[in-house]
C-alpha cells in the first residue's frame, strides 16, 4: 500500500504543481487544457480513462475534484493529457466529504478543483491603527519569537499562489531575520536596543525601533536535552512535504545528539503510539531508524498524542535541561479535541509540568496555521513553518539554541507616550499578541518566551506632538501635571520577564529621548522596516502608504547581504512580486 500511495501522491504533486506554477485556478484554464475531472468508476485496472474514467475540456466542464482517501487498498488511475484520473477505494478517512464508508473518486459536484486544496485556516488579523498618546499612551503585547508566517508565506510565493493576507504575520516576518544587536551586559538574560528615524512609507512620521538580544549559549555547554518527537502520522501526512519532510527534519535534529540527551517518539493517527522511550541521544541508529520506520494513514487523534507525549516528557523529566514536546503536524486534527479553544486549554493545563511545547508545521492544502500557532502560544514555546530541508536546517540546527533554549519566559514590553512630545503611535503587527495594559504586572498573564541568541524586534510609527497636549487625569509617568525631568523623553519602554524555571517577574526600564533620533536610518532598523513594508505590501494594508516593492528594493539599495543567505532570499522575493505588480 505505501507504493501505491507514493504513486497516487506523485501523481497528485504534479498535478498541483502545474496548476499552481500557472498563477490560475481551474476556472482560468485555457480552451484548449483539460480539467481536472473524471468519473473514474473503481479505477479496474489502472488505467480509468478506458474504465468509465474521463477527461472533458474546459469548456465543457467546470466542477468536480479529486476525493482523496487516506487509508486505500488500492489505487488505479493515470495522466491523460494533463487530466489525472483514476480512484483509491475502500477508504478508511477520505476528504473532503469526510464519508468513512466509500469509494474515494473524483466528484463531479459540490466542489472544483482550485477550493479542495485551499482548506487552509488562517485566524483574521484586524490591524491596529493609529492611537493617541493623550488617551491612550500605553502600549502592552507580549513579544513573538515564531516565524512560520514568512517561511508560509515564501512558499505560497515560490508555488505561484496568491498570498492569503491573513497568513501574513508581519512581526513575524520583521522577526524571522537575525539582527545585530549588541550582547547583554548585565545579569538580565537580553539587552535592549532603541533605535529613531524617519519612516519610509509615512513622511509624517518617525520609525521607532525596540529590539531584543537573549544571550548566546555555547552549544558545547549546552544542558542536556529531555525531547519527546510528537509526530502526526494521519493520512494528511502523506505527502513528500509532510511525513518524508518531517522524517529528515528530525534525521538532522538527531544527528546533533549526545549521550546525556533522551529522545521518546511518539505518533498518532486514529489512536497513538510509543515508538521511543527515552533512548539516549548517544544511540542515534536506533532513532533514526525509529522515526524512519513511520508511515501515514488513518484519521487524526491529536488529542491522545499530546497527552501521551507529556507523559513521557514528565516521565524522564530533567532537572536543569530542557524538557519540550515538539509537535510536527498539518494542524488538521479531527478526532478528539480538535478545536482551537478545546486545545489551548489542554495546553495551558500541561505547561504547568515544566514542559515547553516547540511546534512545525509542514505541509500543503490543508494547512491549520490557527490551530499550530495558538497551541505553541499557549504551551510556552515557539512556532516553526518547515517547507523545505533547508528551513528544517535553520530552524533546528542553525538555530537550535532559539528554538529548543529558552533563556526568559512571559516576556511582555509596554511602552507609555509622553504627549508633549508625541500625538500618537502605531505598533506594527503582534495584533494577536496584544495584552491589556492591567496584564503587564500580572505575573499570571502568559506572554511569549525568548530561546538563547534570539532576537525580538518591534516597530512603532510615531506621530510627533506640534507643541500642544491636554493633561489627562491619569497616575502616569508623563500624566501628570509636572513633566520637570521628562520634558525630553519621547517614551519609555518597560518590560517584564521571569527566569525559565520563575514565577515572579522583573522589571527594565528604557527611556527614549529625541537624541536617540538618526536621519541616515541604522542598518538594522533598515532590514527591519523592508520585511514590515513587504508584510504591509502583501497584505495590502491599509496603513501601508507609499510602500511597494520597488520602494523595498530601493531602501535596500547599498547593503550588501550576500554573507546571509535568508536576507539574500528575501531580496529574491521582494524582486518576484515587484514582477508580479506589487
Amino acid at each position: 500500500m505505501k507504493y501505491t500511495k507514493s504513486i497516487l501522491s506523485s501523481i497528485l504533486a504534479i498535478s498541483i504543481m502545474a496548476v499552481t506554477l500557472s498563477g490560475c485556478s481551474s476556472n482560468d484554464l485555457s480552451e484548449t487544457e483539460v480539467q481536472v475531472v473524471g468519473e473514474a468508476h473503481k479505477g479496474y485496472d489502472g488505467d480509468a480513462a478506458d474504465n468509465g474514467g474521463s477527461y472533458i475540456p474546459k469548456d465543457e466542464y467546470f466542477g468536480g475534484i479529486l476525493q482523496h482517501s487516506d487509508d486505500a487498498d488500492f489505487s488505479g488511475g493515470s495522466t491523460v493529457d494533463g487530466g489525472v484520473v483514476g480512484v483509491e477505494y475502500n477508504a478508511d478517512d477520505t476528504y473532503p466529504t469526510g464519508n468513512t464508508n466509500g469509494i474515494g473518486d473524483f466528484l463531479a459536484e459540490s466542489f472544483t478543483y482550485d477550493e479542495y486544496y485551499n482548506t487552509e485556516e488562517y485566524n483574521t488579523i484586524t490591524e491596529s491603527g493609529f492611537k493617541s498618546a493623550v488617551s491612550d499612551p500605553l502600549s502592552t503585547f507580549s513579544i513573538d519569537v515564531d516565524t512560520a508566517s514568512y517561511a508560509n508565506t515564501r512558499r505560497m510565493i515560490e508555488y505561484g499562489q496568491d498570498v492569503n493576507p491573513n497568513a501574513v504575520r508581519i512581526e513575524e516576518f520583521i522577526n524571522y531575520f537575525d539582527y545585530s544587536y549588541p550582547q547583554p551586559k548585565t545579569d538580565d538574560p537580553f539587552s535592549v536596543t532603541t533605535e529613531l528615524s524617519d519612516c519610509p512609507w509615512n513622511d509624517e512620521a518617525k520609525l521607532l525601533l525596540v529590539g531584543l538580544k537573549a544571550e548566546e549559549m555555547e552549544m558545547s555547554e549546552r544542558p542536556p536535552l529531555n525531547l519527546v518527537f510528537l509526530i502526526d502520522v494521519s493520512g494528511s501526512m502523506f505527502s513528500e512535504d509532510k511525513l518524508p519532510l518531517v522524517q529528515k527534519s528530525f534525521t538532522m535534529l538527531t544527528e546533533t545528539l549526545n549521550e546525556d540527551d533522551r529522545i521518546s517518539i511518539v505518533t498518532y493517527a486514529g489512536e497513538d503510539k510509543v515508538v521511543l522511550k527515552g533512548t539516549s541521544g548517544q544511540d542515534k541508529d536506533r532513532i533514526i531508524e525509529a522515526i524512519n520506520s513511520l508511515e501515514a494513514g488513518g484519521s487524526t487523534y491529536g488529542e491522545a498524542g499530546i497527552n501521551r507525549a507529556y507523559e513521557l516528557a514528565e516521565t524522564y523529566f530533567i532537572k536543569g535541561g530542557n524538557n519540550r514536546v515538539i509537535l510536527a503536524t498539518d494542524g488538521d486534527l479531527n478526532v478528539g479535541l480538535s478545536s482551537e479553544s478545546e486545545l489551548t486549554s489542554l495546553i495551558e493545563e500541561k505547561r504547568e509540568s515544566g514542559v515547553f511545547l516547540s511546534v512545525l508545521g509542514f505541509g500543503t492544502g490543508n494547512v491549520k496555521d490557527n490551530r499550530m500557532e495558538a497551541l505553541a502560544d499557549h504551551g510556552n514555546g515557539n512556532y516553526s513553518y518547515i517547507d523545505s530541508e533547508l528551513e528544517a536546517k535553520k530552524v533546528l540546527i542553525e538555530e537550535m539554541a532559539g528554538t529548543l533554549y529558552t533563556v526568559a519566559k512571559d516576556v511582555k514590553i509596554q511602552v507609555e507616550f509622553n504627549p508633549m512630545n508625541v500625538s500618537g503611535y502605531r505598533l506594527i503587527g503582534y495584533e494577536n499578541r496584544a495584552l491589556a495594559n492591567k496584564d503587564f504586572a500580572d505575573d499570571t498573564k502568559d506572554a511569549g518566551e525568548i530561546g538563547a541568541g534570539h532576537t525580538v524586534t518591534a516597530l512603532y510609527e510615531l506621530i510627533m506632538n506640534d507643541g500642544t497636549w491636554a493633561v489627562p487625569e491619569a497616575n502616569l509617568k508623563y500624566q501628570q501635571n509636572t513633566i520637570t525631568g521628562n520634558a525630553d523623553e519621547l517614551l519609555t519602554v518597560y518590560l517584564r520577564y521571569k527566569q525559565p524555571d520563575g514565577n515572579t517577574s522583573k522589571l527594565l526600564t528604557v527611556p527614549v529621548t529625541y537624541d536617540a533620533y538618526t536621519a541616515k536610518m541604522p542598518a538594522n532598523m533598515t532590514f527591519a522596516a523592508a520585511a514590515a513594508e513587504f508584510g504591509m505590501v502583501l497584505r495590502g494594508s491599509e496603513h501601508k502608504g507609499t510602500a511597494s516593492c520597488q520602494q523595498i528594493l530601493d531602501i535596500l539599495e547599498g547593503y550588501n547581504y550576500s554573507g546571509d543567505e535568508y536576507k539574500t532570499e528575501f531580496v529574491y522575493l521582494v524582486r518576484t512580486m515587484l514582477k508580479r505588480g506589487y
